[in-house]
Formats: C-alpha cells, structure tokens, sequence
C-alpha cells in the first residue's frame, strides 16, 4: 500500500466517522444538512482518490465531479455557519461555478468516449477548480470579517479548517498549472493535511455558541490584503489568457502573447498608480468589509456632553454648536451662519476659535449659488475638493469670504430642520493628514441636522419668552385698565346724580369724599407703575363698615341691597381699598344677574376666628361647568365688551392672599351666592 492510497483512505474513513458525531454537535437543520453533506462529499472524495492511487483507475470526470461537489458542500457549510445570505455574490458566483465545473467533467466524459480526446475542456475544468478555490479564501475571509459577537471563537476554528482546504488545494492547482506538474509527495500528504484540519472543525462546531469574538483587523490590512487579492486575480487571469494563446494561436501566439502580457502590466500600473480606484475600494472596503472611523459611542457622548455645556460669559448655544462639531475633527475653529426671516439672508451670528483668529464673514444674499445647490443636494462641501475639482459642485461660485487665507476655511455643512435649511456650519481645516470621505459627510449630515434642532429650539424658546413677556404685560394694563374703570365707574354716578342733588349738602359732602377715595387710589395706582411694585397698605380694618360703605354705593343701582349685619365687631388685616372692590365687584354683578326687580341680600356673621359674608341674589344662576371652568378665569367675559373678565379672578385671589377663601353656590333658575370667608383679627380695635 503506498502513501497516497494510506493517506487518502484514512481520510475517508475518518470523514465518514465523524459525520454521526457532527450530526450529532450541531444545531439548528439547515447547519446540520451542511455539515453532514460536506464530511460525506469529502470522505467519498478522498475514497475515490483512493482507490485510483491503489491502482483500480478511476475516471477523471469523476474526480472532477467528486471535485465540483465537495467545494460545493464547503460553501454551503461557510455560508450556514457565518452571517452571509446564500444570495451574496460571491457564495452565487461559488455555487454557479462548481455546478460549470460538474457540467464541464460531464462533457469532457463525454467527448472523450465520442471522440477520444477532451484535452481542452480538462484544463477548462482544471482552471475552474483553481477558480473555485480561490473564491473559496474570498468567501472565508467574508465569513470572518461578518462574525457575530455570539460564538464567533468556533466560527473562526470552522474557518480556519475549511480556509485550510481551500488554501492546500489552491497550493495543489497553482503546482498543477507549471510544466513540472503536481510534486507527487504534495498531492500524496494532501489527504493527511485534510485529517489534520478536521479536529479544529469539530471543536470550532463544539464552540460555536459560546465564545465571543475579540480578533480585530486593522483597515489597512483588509486593504492592502483585498488590493493583493484583486492584482493575484488579475495575474491570474492574464496568464491563462497568455497560455490559451499560446496553445491555441498558432504561429502568432507569440507575439500575441507578449502583447498581452504588456497590455495587462500597463493597465496594471495605471490602475495602482491612479488615485480614483485606490479611493473607491477604500470606500467600498470601509462600508462592506470594515468597523467604522468613528467610534460614535464615544464621539456622541462628547458631543452631548458639549452641548450640555454651560456657555462662557458672553456666548451662547450657538458657539456651544460650533465647538460640539469642531471637536469631532479636531478643527481649530468654525462660524455659523443663521438665516433671517425677514430678508431670508444668511447672516455670521456667532464664531469660535481655539485661538485668536482675524477672519472677514460677509452676508449670503437669499439667491447665492452656494444656498441653492446646498438646498438642492444636501451635500457637505470640501473647500480643498471645490479647488481641484468643482464640477463635482456645478461650477457654482463660492462667496469670496470663504477663501480668506486667514480663515483657512475647509469645510461648510449645512444645517437643516426637517427640509428648510436654517443655516451653514463652517468649519477650519482639520489638522492634516486629513482626507474627507463618506463617513465625514454623513457624520457631519448627522450632527448637523442635531444642531439645527437645537437652535430652532432656542429660537422657539426665545419667541415663547418674548410672548409670555407681552402677554404679562398685556395682563398687567388689564389689571390697570380694571381699576381704572372702577374709578371712572364711581365718578359716572357722581356725574349722574349731580343734577338732581347738586343743591343738597350731604350730596356735596359724600361728591367730595368720593372724589378723594379715588384721587387717593389713582395715586397710589401711579405709584406702583412707576416703581412696579405693589406697596402694602394693609391695617386692621372694620368688615362691617368697609361692606356697609360698597353697599351705599350699590344703592344708586336697582334693586338696592338688602343688609344684614349682627351685633360684634369684625376687625379682619386687610387693604380696604382692595377689599372694598371685592365687595363692589361681587354687589354689582349680583345686581346685574337679578335685574331691577330681582332681590340682593348681604349678610355679615363669623364664629370661630372667622368672619362671612353672603352675597345672594335671584338670579338665572349658573350651571357648575360654567363655575368650575370660566367664573374665574381671566379674560374670560360673559358681557361682551363691556366686561374684561378679571373681576372675579382678581376677587378670588386677594381673599386667597389673605388667608381667605370664597365660595359660590349656584344652579340655573336658582339664583347665586357668593361666600367670603376672612381670618378675624386677635383685637377688635378698629382703624378704619
């Protein structure tokens, strides 16, 4: 028995044994099916090789066949054990070509039982093989670079085991292409390098879901690695059409074959010496095959942290905004520009610098160039690209402050909330070397659109203060404006009855003591506007007078009041001004709900260190949801224009200042009563 029948045997014995232990390692049917399929194409392989070397030939359509099969079953097995979909391209492409390297076995069977001779298809179906083992590697290489966190320690065994039977057989077929052939001791171990792969198959199966991967490969590796992989293709490719030439030319396969030569090393050099391929399999290797630039874990929680920032005195969110984004590149400096609403023009509202800068921002009209295709496109602009290269940007013309030497302006990011563009981020060059690429960009569109949130916030916010500032002032002059009509209300009853009592001296007396309360309020209303705030005026005062002096006044009004007041003293700590128009306020509106015929009654009584006063009337009432939502609400008025809505609203709230309360009871048709309840004084001692 020689070496190669021993080494190929004991490989197939060893497959086939194994597949009732794999079958039974593994989870999942799909990986299951892989596994058992490839151990059993494997194993009859290796038998078939077997017996041809022990000296019952064997067909080499079959071995071909056999070939085909097995690299077929290793495919399947890489892709149900990594994380590629079976319609990756390159697993597709794998599986086409085993099925074309089947078929080509088939015929080549088949025109040499016919004809006698298949020469031309064996090496079709040889190079195949060779074709199939290095898309092998290339799928191998996919598998790893895909591996999940989960079990990738046994995905990487598994991987190895296979790309070593790949990489072996890759060996065998490179040795088969030269005019010594196949070294007999390498083709006679090849069946002891396969037995020597399967325990780190089994255990990678054994290990699949439990070990986390921690291998990482650096972006320059897969690089240069997938640049050497495309220039071997490539080699490849070029010698088998040298050698088909040269086989099948005839007399001027020669010279023909030294003009492909040359041709294939010229395209070689200017496609290694050019920049735009090197640049593109650099994007394409960064967006497919590697880990991102950025860590954004890292970089969004600096730029957060930065936003959240509390400004420098004299700055605001929008340098905030500027230094967030400059941090990511390592820029030195940046300007934003904000658009105004009113001319639309885009204006330099703020700039920071790591150190002094002198730059000149001038205004973008509405209708630059720039703000136009930035709408158009969302694109983030690299100044130094724009140099070298501005038809990428339309030959648009760049604003001519964005090339002051002094600035050293690289790059202008648009900021956009939703689809407005609300302005532009310009941003120092980076430290070099620095080469924009897509991950810039689209980090860029990212933070940029972040930003443009923010600001569109603060400026929200600004707004809202703004309103609630007019909208306290707008409260503020009704307030006034209430007092004042209360004071223009008792001057037109005076005015009113004049000419009826101008000749009696009680009228003159109680003109004269009218004009004087509301000389002494108007006067103390100036007070407070010119130095805007409210000077208390409180003392103990007598309830029963300051309510009998509001219902005098009511009694100009029908129907007149009706009063009922008992014997003690009600000395309460109040502004009797203040308090007196709560009773105004209350007595009038129940004379207007009763109407001239209707009936009002004040009551005065208190036990229990408190003092009531009821003011009930007859009127239509009011329902509870009218109670409970609009009685005392400001600004809400049942009269119309007549009425500004803050009587009772400002009633309720000074009997609540001074530890008070006040209570309506009300249904419709059953008229109202207010209830007032104020904290008695510990002294009776009246001041009023």
């Amino acid at each position: 028995m020689n070496l190669a029948t021993l080494s190929y045997g004991l490989t197939a014995a060893l497959f086939v044994a194994a597949t009732p232990l794999v079958a039974q390692v593994t989870t999942g049917a799909a990986r299951r099916r892989s596994c058992v399929g490839t151990l059993l194409a494997m194993g009859a392989w290796a038998a078939v090789v077997a017996v041809d070397a022990a000296g019952w030939p064997v067909s080499l359509w079959a071995v071909l066949a056999l070939d085909a099969l097995r690299y077929a079953a290793a495919i399947s097995l890489l892709v149900s054990l990594g994380t590629l979909p079976l319609s990756t391209w390159v697993a597709r492409g794998a599986l086409a070509l085993c099925a074309a390297v089947l078929l080509l076995a088939v015929a080549a069977q088949a025109l040499a039982s016919l004809a006698g001779s298949a020469a031309g298809i064996d090496r079709l179906a040889g190079l195949g093989t060779l074709l199939l083992t290095v898309m092998g590697l290339i799928l191998v290489e996919q598998v790893l670079r895909n591996s999940p966190t989960v079990g990738a320690g046994g995905l990487k065994l598994c991987a190895l085991a296979i790309g070593g039977v790949f990489a072996f057989d890759l060996f065998v077929q490179m040795q088969a292409t030269l005019p010594s052939g196949v070294d007999q001791l390498v083709w006679a171990t090849r069946g002891a390098v396969y037995v020597l792969l399967l325990p780190f198959l089994l255990l990678g199966l054994r290990r699949m879901e439990s070990q986390p991967s921690r291998t990482f490969v650096s972006r320059q590796v897969v690089f240069y690695g997938s640049a050497a992989l495309a220039v071997g293709l490539y080699l490849v490719l070029a010698s088998v059409a040298a050698y088909l030439l040269q086989t099948r030319g005839g007399g001027w396969s020669e010279p023909l074959r030294l003009v492909l030569l040359a041709g294939a090393v010229a395209v070689l050099a200017v496609v290694l010496l050019s920049d735009s391929p090197s640049r593109r399999l650099r994007v394409f290797i960064a967006k497919h095959f590697y880990s991102n630039k950025f860590d954004y874990r890292v970089e969004w929680l600096r730029f957060i942290a930065t936003l959240s920032e509390p400004a420098a005195p004299g700055q605001d969110a929008r340098h905030t905004a500027i230094r967030a984004i400059a941090q990511i590149f390592a820029s030195p400096g940046g300007a934003l520009y904000l658009r105004d609403e009113a001319s639309g023009r885009f204006e330099p509202q703020a700039t920071w610098f790591a150190r002094a800068t002198r730059v000149q921002l001038d205004p973008l009209p509405a209708d630059d160039d720039l703000l136009g295709f930035l709408v158009s496109t969302e694109w983030v602009v690299d100044l130094a690209e724009y140099q070298t290269l501005p038809e990428r940007y339309r030959l648009i013309r760049m604003p001519a402050c964005f090339s002051d030497p002094y600035g050293h302006w690289r790059i202008i990011t648009p900021l956009f909330e939703l689809e407005q563009l609300v302005g532009l981020l310009v941003l120092q060059s980076p430290p070099e070397p620095f080469q924009m690429n897509f991950e810039d960009r689209d980090l860029l569109k990212t933070v940029g659109r972040h930003v443009a949130t923010l600001l569109a916030q603060q400026q929200a916010d600004r707004k809202l203060g703004e309103s609630r500032q007019f909208d306290a002032f707008n409260r503020f002059a009704a307030f006034v404006m209430h007092d004042l009509k209360n004071s223009v209300a008792q001057l037109q009853l005076l005015v009113s009855n004049a000419a009826r009592h101008r000749n009696n001296p009680e009228f003159v007396d109680d003109a004269i003591d009218t004009i004087a309360n509301t000389v002494e309020r108007m006067t103390r209303l100036i007070d407070q506007l010119q130095s805007r705030e409210a000077h208390s005026s409180e003392r103990r005062v007598d309830l029963a007078a300051v309510l009998q002096g509001a219902v005098t006044r009511s009694e100009v009004r029908a129907p007149a009041p009706q009063v009922l007041v008992d014997a003690h003293d009600y000395t309460v700590l109040a502004d009797p001004d203040r308090l007196a128009a709560v009773f105004d306020h209350i007595i009038r509106n129940a004379q207007d709900a009763a109407g001239p015929a209707g009936e009002v009654r004040v009551t005065l009584s208190g036990a229990a260190g408190q003092c009531e006063v009821q003011i009930a009337d007859n009127g239509p009432g009011m329902a509870p949801e009218f109670i409970r939502d609009r009685l005392f609400k400001p600004f809400d008025s049942t009269k119309g224009s007549k009425g500004m809505g803050i009587g009772a609203y400002q009633a309720r709230a000074y009997v609540q200042q001074q530890r008070g309360s006040i209570e309506v009871q009300s249904s419709p048709a059953q008229g109202t009563r207010f209830t007032i309840r104020l904290p008695l004084c510990q002294t009776t001692n009246s001041d009023y």
